[in-house]
């Protein structure tokens, strides 16, 4: 048996270093309830300024959205920076797993990213997020298929998806292909719905699922921060929703909305095997003669070594698909 947590806690928007404290405060948290994962939301360190236009519109920019982009992009970090040295030395602290949502910066680019980080071992697993959703187009790039691993753990095997990424099909079973256990969904979806999703892929996968999404209110964020879905105190920008299903679907705990809380459940790794005795979506309930997917897990460098091509690439420089095969 694990025992998991799931954070639904506020970001201390453009204030990294209070952010931090955040962190510390919630890791301590959930260490104490004798958690070994804890699963923080979407952006959690770097901020996720809902409600901000950035001052964009069809056709241009603003300098005041100009100002408002750097300040964001001064509370982001960076994956070898010192805020993830700290997540490192809190895991192993506290004895503790912890997948937290960042917002990274690389040269002038902003990702949305999740760390997967270890007692004693520091970074194990780093995923940037596929496709930005909206208006998040403007703010982040787009990560490649070189970060969507699994990774083994004393725990079982864990992966996370962002957000909106659970809802593409492909990537899914691409994560069901590599044998994921445990589905870490980070998320700033605080709707309602969010949690059927979360129920059918831990059904669809047979995967525990840990949602974690943030509870953040316009008081929580900076006076001069124009949000455009208001500016009362008790203006609520994201309702949470967190939550934790099992393999069959179940809730184990949650959804909760309208305040901050920490989330847990007991999991037993048996319950995945025991709900694929009738559904196993890459083994006896896939079909690979009809079905057959391809990945591209290369990174997409902007810089390649060597003269321009000028013919389509040579076989030898051909990624093999990954396939789903008996």
């Amino acid at each position: 048996m694990t025992k998991v947590a799931v954070v639904q806690a506020a970001t201390v928007l453009f204030d990294t270093p209070a952010t931090m404290a955040k962190v510390r405060e919630w890791v301590g948290r959930a260490a104490e309830t004798g958690a070994q994962i804890v699963v923080f939301p979407e952006g959690f360190i770097g901020g996720y300024p809902k409600g901000l236009d950035m001052g964009s519109f069809v056709g241009g920019r603003t300098p005041a959205g100009r100002d408002d982009f750097l300040r964001y992009w001064n509370s982001s970090v960076r994956i070898d920076g010192p805020e993830m040295a700290e997540v490192a030395d809190l895991a192993t602290e506290f004895g503790i797993t912890i997948v937290i949502g960042i917002i990274e910066r690389e040269h002038g680019t902003l990702y949305c990213a999740v760390a997967t980080v270890a007692p004693e071992q520091g970074m194990i697993a780093y995923h940037r997020k596929l496709m930005p959703t909206g208006h998040e187009r403007l703010l982040w790039g787009m990560g490649d298929g070189s970060t969507m691993p699994v990774v083994e753990t004393p725990h079982g095997v864990m992966g996370t998806v962002i957000c909106w990424e659970n809802h593409l099909p492909l990537l899914r079973h691409h994560m069901y292909e590599q044998g994921v256990q445990i589905w870490c969904a980070p998320t700033l979806d605080d709707r309602e719905l969010w949690a059927t999703s979360m129920r059918h892929i831990a059904y669809e996968g047979r995967v525990f699922v840990l949602s974690a999404c943030q509870y953040i209110e316009r008081a929580d964020c900076p006076d001069d921060y124009d949000c455009v879905l208001g500016n009362e105190p008790d203006t609520v920008l994201m309702n949470g929703g967190s939550c934790i299903i099992s393999p069959l679907g179940e809730v184990l705990a949650g959804p909760v909305y309208g305040e901050e809380a920490l989330l847990t459940a007991e999991i037993d790794l048996d319950e995945i095997v025991r709900a694929k005795y009738d559904l196993d979506v890459v083994g006896h309930y896939s079909r690979p003669d009809i079905f057959q997917l391809y990945v591209n897990t290369r990174a997409n460098p902007q810089t390649v070594t060597g003269p321009p091509r000028t013919v389509a690439p040579s076989a030898d420089d051909q990624q093999e698909p990954t396939v789903t095969l008996p």
